[in-house]
Parts: structure tokens; C-alpha cells; sequence
């Protein structure tokens, strides 16, 4: 097993990444814990619901199971209202121990779920897609979507435990696994060029889930990310450069219907238009831009994003998080290796829009 230790001033925890974590996941749960609440969604229930149960049953407390509809189209207030509804009728008190088994919207809505339930209890992440393993179960954002922004309304709450099962990866679709990877190879752009160019070349082995590779990928990133977190908890400066593609990608994601593109999908053509924009702004060189469109059409990604009216996009980008006055705000790459952050002018982005993508101008 290999561990990755996070610190936070929110919190110290650790990263367990091996196979077989599912089986050992009551190791990671305290003590005094006066139940637990085991939330997942009916496809993740399928493969390893009973499984994770009769694990957490070991430790002797109650286990409650908590089922939420399935897909990014419910990472909303309905459905995180469906999990404090069930701790309230249950009822759990403020000991309870929250185990979110599943992916990115799993993770992100019981991590909320968390930080609000009785002014906060404790819960584990248990990714069980790829990119949640490398990127969302790690540094504790959480939150849910609004119909005019993903992830805008949520809270910085730490896990006190991740658990990284790399046998779980084997079940899922490769849609998903190239999602997962577009996340890792963000990591190697924006803080780790030796580590960019160890994805160019194992790129297929990772999308084989070669088990050495795939290992190697989720601990490196998991170190990464730690390391910016660690500096940088609720995002007031470096943290930001771990959203490289995303103002892109979220306006692919709002604008097409969330659940349409997966979110790795659109964070790997994301990263495309930022290199665009970071040739522009930073004159990245060229054969850079390609590599990154090389690397994420390798990885199984789309490159070129979809049509969409520029202004729309403009308007999208600018529910963004980063956004500071109205002034749109992007993480560009003036070399491979090194990101910053930085305001934008308009006429940049839509220079680049018109140039890259599908738009229409009229």
C-alpha cells in the first residue's frame, strides 16, 4: 500500500492507494464513531455496495445506507436534501461517520452533506472513479451545481480519510478512465514537466490501466495536488492554478447540459483552449500546444469543442469562480511545468474561441 499524507489547516489525513481498500475501509473509521452512513448511488451499490457494507459492519457500529440518483444532473439541493432527510430520520447525531462511495458527485455531495449536517461531521472518501482518485476526493472542496454555475455553492471540509482502491477502476467504462486521466495529466502541465512527459509516453499503457502505470499516475497526482492543497486550502491564491482548462471546461459542461460531456472530458478539451490562449498571452510555443492537443486526443479526450454562439461563451466563463469584477480569469502555462493565474481580456478569449472552436460570430 502507498500513502500519501495530506495537510491542511482544516485537517491531517492520509491517502491509502492500493488493491483491495474497499475490504479494509474500517480502518479508516474513528473509534468514537456512533454510526455510520454508507451513501452511494444504485449503480456503485451494484458492483460494491454490499461489499463496502458488511466491511464497515466489522467495526461493530450501525451502518445506514443512503442511495442518491445517479449522475451529474442531481448534484443538486433535491437530492443533498434526500441524505439529510435519512441521517434526520434515522436519527444520527453529531458522531456519525459519512462514507461517500463513488465518484465526483458522490464525493462532493456527501463532503457538503458533511460540512452541514449538525455544523459538521466527519466523512471518507472512497473514489471509485479515476478521476476522483486523482483530483476530487483529494483537498476537500465540496459542493453541488446551480442551474447558472457548476460547483458554485459549497464549502472547504476535509475528509479524515481517503480511500483509493485501484481495483475498482477495472469496472469502469473507457469513457471514464480517459476522463480520469485528462485530470492527471493537468497535474504534469501545471506544476511537473518530468512527470507531463511521463504521461506522453505511457499514455497508452494508462489508458490500458496498466497496473504499475495507473499506480504511478494516481500517487503522483495525489502527491501533487497534496502539496498545492497543503499550501493553499480554500484557494485564496496558488490552489487556483488546479482549475487549468476548467473555465473552459465548465462552460462546456453548462452550456451543453450538464451530464452531456463528462467533466474530465471537458476540463481535456479545456486544456487544449487554454494552451491556445497561454500561445496568445504567454507565447507557449507551439509545438507545446501540440503536444497537449497530442497528449489529450492520445488519453481518448475531445480536442475540439463543441459549437456554441461566442457570446454564450463569454457568459458562461464568467460564472466562474475565478472570475474577479466581471473580469474573466484563466490559469495559462507560459511553459509546460508552470501555470499562473491572471485576468483576460475579452478580445483574447474570443480571438481564440473563433480560431479553435465551432462559434458563431454574427
Amino acid at each position: 500500500m502507498k500513502t500519501v499524507q495530506v495537510e491542511t489547516p482544516g485537517g491531517s489525513y492520509p491517502i491509502h492507494i492500493a488493491p483491495g481498500q474497499l475490504s479494509t475501509i474500517a480502518q479508516s473509521v474513528p473509534a468514537d464513531a456512533t454510526a455510520i452512513a454508507l451513501i452511494t448511488n444504485p449503480t456503485i451499490a451494484t458492483h460494491y455496495g454490499s461489499q463496502v457494507h458488511d466491511a464497515l459492519a466489522t467495526t461493530g457500529k450501525p451502518v445506514l445506507r443512503i442511495e442518491l440518483p445517479d449522475g451529474e444532473a442531481y448534484k443538486d439541493w433535491q437530492t443533498l436534501n434526500l441524505i439529510f432527510d435519512a441521517l434526520l430520520a434515522y436519527p444520527c447525531d453529531r458522531k456519525v461517520v459519512l462514507v461517500a462511495l463513488g465518484g465526483g458527485v458522490i464525493g462532493d455531495m456527501v463532503g457538503f452533506a458533511a460540512a452541514c449536517y449538525m455544523r459538521g461531521v466527519r466523512f471518507i472518501q472512497v473514489p471509485t472513479t479515476l478521476l476522483a482518485q486523482v483530483d476530487s476526493s483529494v483537498g476537500g472542496k465540496t459542493a453541488i451545481n446551480h442551474p447558472l454555475g457548476k460547483n458554485m455553492v459549497g464549502a472547504f471540509y476535509q475528509p479524515v480519510a481517503v480511500q483509493i482502491d485501484t481495483d475498482v477502476l477495472r469496472t469502469l467504462p473507457a469513457r471514464e478512465i480517459s476522463a480520469g486521466l485528462a485530470e492527471v495529466i493537468k497535474y504534469g502541465l501545471i506544476i511537473d514537466a518530468e512527470f507531463f512527459a511521463w504521461c506522453e509516453e505511457n499514455a497508452a499503457a494508462l489508458r490500458a490501466l496498466e497496473p504499475q502505470a495507473i499506480s504511478h499516475a494516481i500517487q503522483r497526482s495525489c502527491e501533487l495536488k497534496a502539496h498545492v492543497v497543503g499550501q493553499d486550502e480554500r484557494e485564496s491564491g496558488l490552489r487556483a492554478i488546479l482549475n487549468f482548462g476548467h473555465t473552459f471546461g465548465h462552460a462546456i459542461e453548462a452550456g451543453l447540459g450538464y451530464g452531456e460531456w463528462l467533466h474530465g472530458e471537458a476540463v481535456g478539451c479545456g486544456m487544449v483552449l487554454a494552451a491556445e490562449l497561454s500561445a496568445r498571452i504567454h507565447g507557449l510555443p507551439a509545438s507545446d500546444v501540440a503536444r497537449v492537443r497530442a497528449l489529450v486526443e492520445a488519453i481518448g479526450c475531445p480536442a475540439v469543442p463543441p459549437s456554441m454562439d461566442v457570446e454564450r461563451w463569454l457568459s458562461l466563463m464568467r460564472v466562474d469562480k475565478k472570475t474577479e469584477g466581471g473580469q474573466l480569469r484563466f490559469v495559462l502555462v507560459p511553459r509546460v511545468g508552470e501555470a499562473v493565474c491572471q485576468n483576460v481580456p475579452d478580445d483574447e478569449v474570443r480571438a481564440v474561441l473563433q480560431a479553435v472552436a465551432a462559434v458563431d460570430v454574427a
